[in-house]
């Protein structure tokens, strides 16, 4: 036996290194991680239907929407002659018009503050908040802060300023839905408005495309019939159970479900 090969009395031979693994990220590892825009198409197109619940509820009870701003700017543009439908109901679209322009301030400040809209982090705390909100105006109506009833049965000239809070928490909500899909660069889906929606549909070259071909297409269509069923929704709810609470709770229900899937949805790869 050649020299190197011997071994000196009472040497111990140390076992090669195990290879390392590579470990899996943590919670907070994960919440860094850019999402998957193409998944994170499906939580916008349920916003769309959201939207549609929501205001087809809140304009049925209170006269006023907390989604799309266009009808109500053309309601306070009404009540500057004394024509809205309601006493005050300029005011509330006001209001609404108000707090959605100051919820997406907020939330695009916000999106930037941790570290972009595409971020796993920034779409769970936004629809956090957007849930608190929602959460927080059903709590309101449902113990009686504010009538939820529907139709309403207090006298039609009889104005409760305090309508106006589940209407301002409900706009500010509201807007964090679009900031959203201009964050994930879903602008196809811009789930509370529908006018630009129709039109970028009907004006596509490639319309008649193949399912497979035009994805913003398809996108554009399902929010479309999303927010029509929505809408549908909110006014049987009401109508059946006689009060605005029931859908908002339905809406509080959705928006925490997206809340949590953007825990488990695919980072982009």
């Amino acid at each position: 036996m050649r020299d190197e090969e011997k071994l000196e009395p009472g040497t111990v031979i140390s076992p090669e290194p195990p290879l390392e693994q590579p470990s899996r990220p943590n919670f907070f590892g994960q919440l860094s991680e850019e999402m998957d825009t193409s998944l994170g198409s499906l939580p916008l197109l349920a916003c769309c239907f959201v939207t549609g619940l929501t205001d087809g509820t809140l304009y049925n009870a209170y006269g006023t929407f907390v989604s799309m701003q266009t009808g109500n700017t053309v309601f306070v543009a009404l009540g500057t002659s004394g024509q809205n439908n309601r006493p005050f109901g300029w005011a509330r679209s006001l209001c609404s018009i108000g707090c959605f322009t100051i919820g997406c301030l907020a939330f695009s400040r916000f999106h930037k503050l941790i570290g972009g809209g595409r971020l796993r982090r920034t779409l769970f705390f936004s629809f956090l908040l957007q849930t608190v909100c929602v959460i927080v105006a059903a709590t309101i109506i449902q113990t009686g802060v504010v009538d939820g009833g529907y139709p309403s049965r207090r006298d039609p000239t009889d104005v409760d300023f305090l309508e106006l809070v589940p209407v301002a928490l409900l706009s500010f909500q509201a807007a964090g839905q679009i900031v959203n899909s201009r964050g994930l660069g879903i602008s196809e889906v811009p789930t509370v408005v529908i006018t630009s929606l129709l039109c970028d549909l009907v004006s596509d070259e490639k319309i008649l495309q193949p399912l497979r071909k035009n994805v913003k297409r398809n996108r554009r269509a399902i929010a479309f019939v999303l927010t029509l069923l929505g809408a549908i929704c909110g006014g049987w709810i009401s109508k059946s159970t006689g009060a605005v609470q029931p859908s908002l709770w339905f809406v509080g229900a959705i928006k925490a479900t997206i809340t949590v899937s953007w825990l488990f949805l695919n980072k982009a790869s």
